[in-house]
């Protein structure tokens, strides 16, 4: 096995431990009712904040399956059907996140932030699943690539939380407005180098039965 394989399953691999662990917690938060969460501050859509939640948990744990080269190979139609499942997610997580978003108790510039991120998701999702559509497997893998780096936020936010107030002094909204942008900015950066980096491939990479439409 070559050390370039090695790297990448790896690079899944922690990908899609983060991903299950942060997806299983949001998912957790939803069986258990939000009763661990304060979901009372009064500038929130409490509706709006449980169903993001609830849509990025399953974006999550979906998203990063669709990534397995020998699942969409041999398993299609499980490609398929989670291929769905993830841009049902992610249109609904996207929706409600952007709805909240300008309600920020962190102010203005980390909302646009949030509110950027949630317009971009729908988008370059919905790209990803007209490309499918019309069978574009090229196209298709490149938009969903832009999606899940977005989807991504969702764990590279919490990855900065514990940091960014160390940055400012113990200020925890000062941190957040910059990690409002930091958690997917990036993010899309290495998905755009990525999609760069690879080679044009010569024929679909997703078999014509592994489409989400």
């Amino acid at each position: 096995m070559s050390a370039g394989r090695v790297a990448g399953g790896l690079t899944w691999g922690l990908m899609a431990f983060l991903s299950v662990g942060v997806g299983g917690y949001a998912l957790y938060h939803v069986a258990t009712g939000f009763s661990h969460l304060p979901l009372t501050n009064p500038m929130f859509d409490p509706w709006g904040l449980r169903a993001h939640i609830a849509a990025s948990g399953f974006a999550l744990i979906f998203g990063c399956f669709q990534f397995l080269k020998p699942l969409r190979q041999k398993a299609p139609r499980v490609h398929r059907w989670m291929g769905r499942g993830y841009v049902l997610a992610c249109l609904s997580g996207g929706a409600a996140g952007a709805t909240i978003a300008l309600s920020s108790t962190a102010g203005p510039i980390a909302g646009w932030g949030f509110f950027i991120l949630g317009v971009l998701w729908l988008a370059f999702t919905s790209l990803g699943w007209f490309a499918a559509v019309r069978r574009d497997f090229v196209a298709h893998e490149r938009w969903m690539i832009r999606s899940f780096a977005l989807t991504l936020g969702a764990v590279t936010l919490r990855l900065y939380l514990p940091i960014g107030p160390m940055l400012t002094g113990g200020d925890f909204l000062a941190a957040y407005v910059w990690i409002a942008w930091l958690a997917w900015v990036p993010n899309l950066i290495v998905a755009e180098l990525l999609i760069a980096t690879s080679r044009k491939p010569k024929r679909p990479k997703v078999a014509p039965g592994a489409s989400v439409a």
